[in-house]
């Protein structure tokens, strides 16, 4: 249970969703304008990649991201293979996931918890990959900092579940603070050998989808 329970620890996550996007929006702007140019003169239009996800207590909403692979239909397993000059920068430092601030103002996510994922894994989870759903989806969160794509992904629901039960505003803020470390140390930009697993192993075979 979070240490700061009921609607003190919400009203505090909610507070600090707001302030903290809201500001890095501000701040970031003329950046995200200048990925914006470059993505443009690197492989042309969209520049953003739009997907339907599952957040909250199994909600649909559009996210938002900066494009990082070349257009058309990929196999979402191996983005590296179709990653652009620029989207491999965006990856390494995870600007690419700087559009999600407005994802986080709408309230449709937050700045930290579970990742969301694609309407098709939600559909085969277990009643224990399930509870990730009880907390909104972040921007970065407790898997993040201890792996991303290098964790499998039982590693994933384990440490996401560990955070639905344990999620407080100091872990949050610890969450936050770690996030850039990991960035920079570059640690899961891809999963091991370079491929990126889906929900269950055998989904890295499957057709190519939409690239994410």
């Amino acid at each position: 249970m979070p240490v700061l329970s009921g609607l003190s620890y919400h009203r505090l996550k909610r507070w600090l969703d707001v302030s903290l996007a809201a500001l890095l929006l501000a701040v970031l702007l003329p950046l995200m304008a200048g990925l914006s140019v470059l993505i443009l003169i690197d492989s042309g239009f969209p520049i953003f990649f739009r997907q339907t996800r599952i957040g909250y207590q199994g909600a649909s909403f559009e996210l938002f991201k900066f494009r990082t692979l070349h257009p058309g239909r990929h196999n979402p397993a191996t983005p590296q293979h179709h990653t652009t000059r620029v989207g491999r920068i965006l990856r390494r430092w995870g600007l690419d996931e700087l559009p999600q601030l407005w994802n986080v103002l709408r309230g449709e996510m937050s700045l930290v918890g579970p990742r969301p994922t694609i309407p098709e894994q939600v559909a085969r989870y277990t009643p224990e990959e399930r509870r990730r759903l009880e907390a909104l989806p972040g921007l970065t969160g407790w898997a993040q900092v201890h792996g991303r794509n290098a964790l499998t992904w039982p590693e994933r629901i384990a440490f996401d579940c560990w955070y639905v039960e344990h999620m407080n505003f100091w872990l949050d803020l610890s969450i936050l603070i770690k996030t850039p470390v990991e960035l920079v140390s570059g640690n899961g930009t891809y999963g091991s050998k370079g491929y990126n697993m889906d929900l269950r192993t055998e989904d890295s075979l499957a057709p190519p989808k939409t690239p994410q």
